[in-house]
């Protein structure tokens, strides 16, 4: 056995310390791997946050603040505009929807509505292709498509785009210019929107190069969906578009039975409100006498058969004989009397009538003036009746 040395002593120390050194260096590896692992354990959980917050639904009433403040949350570069999820450059060309040259164009329609259904199947029937409906009403979507055979649905109207060639816009006045300023149309559509007010001027947003865009307002009361589509035979159209798309137009309304007709420049609004006096404004006149009908005891249905065929006589007066020639009534001979008695009896029973009779009133004192049938005395006496504060009922 060999003698313990200082050499010996020397061996144990470097031994002693290497152990040291590799323990600490351990202790440093393990607090390495648990940092690592919260780091890891953070990321997960901020991974989930992120998933989380993609998945939540959508504050609406914060994504209409945005909207109404013209935020675009997914712009998309400048020269470029987008079809549903993708990305096209401006005046691209389409590998979809074309139909051949000796055909009608395949039509799409955004809205399912009774304007847009009532389109729709008309067009059908007369043998235009309908290849495509957009509409966020799932029971309107599928309705249009129970009509409408071979029509596709789309939640979206970007979706649309890609599977027709013509598309038209039956939605509300209010709604055209921001649906249109989503859209982006390729080259060869047209797109055109069936207000009545509105010029084609509010679609220019989704146009691109070799678009088009009019507008086609079928003159008729779209309540009832087959109602309309035999209405539109005999129906004014009011059409607007260049030469091209006027022509295309006007086919399409000789199609399904109308008239077209080209508006002069500037005139749509005043030939919008008399369609609205024509029709919802008829409507408000009709209760306004089934009103006083129920004062006289009858029902809606006895006040209709009962003066609906006055209202007959007389547009069939108007027809033949001109519109003031058809006029008729106490206002025609300056019955004083008679007009006091009526605005006494509104009074009383009907105060809701009151002031839509005194406008009617007026307008026939005039007609009257202008057909010389009412002296100018005899004028300023039922003005003044008019005029003259009622008694209160007691």
């Amino acid at each position: 056995m060999r003698a313990w040395s200082d050499r010996d002593d020397e061996r144990r120390e470097d031994d002693r310390r290497e152990a040291g050194e590799r323990r600490e260096d351990e202790r440093r590896e393990a607090g390495e791997r648990h940092e690592a692992g919260e780091r890891r354990e953070d990321e997960r959980r901020e991974a989930g946050e992120r998933r989380e917050t993609r998945e939540r639904p959508p504050d609406e009433e914060a994504l209409a603040e945005i909207r109404a403040r013209g935020i675009d949350l997914d712009p998309v570069p400048p020269g470029h505009h987008r079809h549903g999820d993708v990305v096209h450059s401006d005046g691209h060309s389409h590998p979809h929807a074309h139909s051949r040259p000796d055909e009608p164009p395949i039509v799409g329609i955004v809205g399912a509505g009774a304007v847009g259904t009532a389109l729709g199947v008309a067009l059908r029937r007369a043998g235009w292709p309908v290849g495509a409906v957009a509409s966020r009403d799932p029971g309107r979507r599928e309705r249009f498509r129970e009509l409408v055979a071979g029509a596709r649905g789309f939640a979206e109207a970007e979706a649309l785009l890609d599977e027709v060639e013509l598309i038209i816009l039956a939605v509300p006045d209010d709604a055209l210019a921001g649906l249109a300023a989503r859209l982006r149309m390729y080259s060869g559509q047209a797109m055109i929107h069936t207000s009545g007010l509105l010029g084609a001027d509010v679609l220019r947003p989704a146009m691109a190069a070799g678009t088009q865009v009019g507008s086609f307002h079928p003159l008729v009361a779209f309540a009832d969906t087959e109602r309309a589509v035999a209405a539109l035979h005999g129906a004014t159209i009011a059409i607007e578009g260049d030469e091209q798309l006027a022509a295309l137009l006007a086919q399409m309304a000789e199609a399904i039975g109308g008239t077209p007709v080209r508006l002069a420049p500037g005139s749509k609004a005043a030939y919008h409100a008399a369609a609205v006096l024509a029709a919802g404004g008829f409507v408000a006149l009709l209760d306004a006498i089934a009103e006083l009908g129920r004062v006289a005891g009858l029902d809606e249905a006895g006040s209709l058969a009962i003066y609906g065929r006055l209202i007959e006589q007389t547009l069939g007066n108007a027809r033949a004989l001109g519109i003031r020639a058809a006029l008729t009534g106490p206002m025609t001979r300056g019955d004083r009397g008679t007009l006091e008695a009526h605005l006494a009896a509104l009074a009383a029973h009907a105060p809701g009538v009151l002031e839509l009779y005194r406008a009617a009133a007026e307008r026939e004192i005039a007609l009257a003036e202008e057909r010389g049938s009412l002296t100018p005395d005899a004028a300023r006496g039922l003005r003044a009746t008019l005029a003259a504060p009622l008694a209160t009922p007691g």
